[in-house]
């Protein structure tokens, strides 16, 4: 049984690997991001489980390299049972959330699709051969309650929120394909809540007026929800309490 976290270099991912690898001693995880094997954090979080976490160098955004990667990590008899996505990208060089339609860079939009929304996409695919087996599978990607259409009362954050909403698209259009295809499987876009990581770092004001909770209790959360499903939930978009958000 082999449990995939792309994004182990976030604080989000990193959590969800640690809580997996704590409570699931049979379980073997396999940690992506494109500088995983030089992440201290998870380089230590190997460490701790020896045997236990491969880690791959790959970007999501990049299908060739993808491909590549986990050919040469993952034997052709692996099971992966359950893929969590946990790479997003808001702000950077060249990127940050934009105010106002003045704001708004086809590049750095472009940007924000390649990572939030297309690198779900090539991550599922490139798993494909993994992932023909009759066990029960769990893809859940990691999105935002500000991806949501229904929701959306403020505006603003054009390339995040844009990227999010094509991202639960992908969600949706995933768990009905999944139905015919990869059956029994389960596919959920999950709200993580507001999290104390680097993603959310430069908004100390925004965070002032919010439930802020650590990476530790976020992966906590996410998987006490994810413990609940079944693929009769396929598709949904659930917040970090369990609760239905609107798409």
């Amino acid at each position: 049984m082999d449990t995939l976290v792309a994004g182990i270099s976030g604080g989000i991912g990193l959590a969800l690997a640690a809580h997996e690898l704590q409570r699931n001693p049979e379980t073997h995880v396999v940690g992506l991001s494109r500088n995983a094997s030089r992440n201290h954090e998870a380089c230590a979080l190997a460490e701790a489980f020896p045997g236990r976490l491969s880690l791959v160098d790959a970007d999501v955004a990049e299908r060739g390299t993808l491909d590549a990667a986990l050919s040469d990590h993952l034997p052709g008899d692996a099971r992966v049972t359950r893929i969590l996505y946990a790479v997003g990208v808001l702000h950077g060089e060249g990127l940050f959330p934009e105010k106002r339609l003045e704001d708004v860079d086809p590049e750095a939009m472009l940007y924000s699709y390649r990572v939030n929304t297309l690198g779900f996409l090539n991550t599922v695919q490139a798993l494909l051969p993994w992932l023909r087996h009759r066990d029960a599978k769990l893809i859940a990607a990691v999105s935002a309650k500000v991806g949501s259409i229904g929701d959306n009362s403020y505006g603003g954050w054009y390339g995040y929120r844009c990227s999010k909403a094509a991202l639960n698209m992908a969600v949706r259009n995933l768990a009905i394909e999944t139905q015919r295809r990869l059956r029994p499987a389960t596919v959920v876009a999950l709200h993580p809540g507001t999290t104390e990581t680097a993603l959310t770092a430069p908004f100390p004001q925004s965070l002032a007026h919010l439930k802020v909770h650590s990476p530790a209790d976020t992966a906590a959360n996410l998987w006490t929800v994810l413990d609940g499903l079944g693929p009769e939930d396929s598709g949904r978009f659930l917040s970090w309490d369990g609760s239905e958000l609107p798409w």
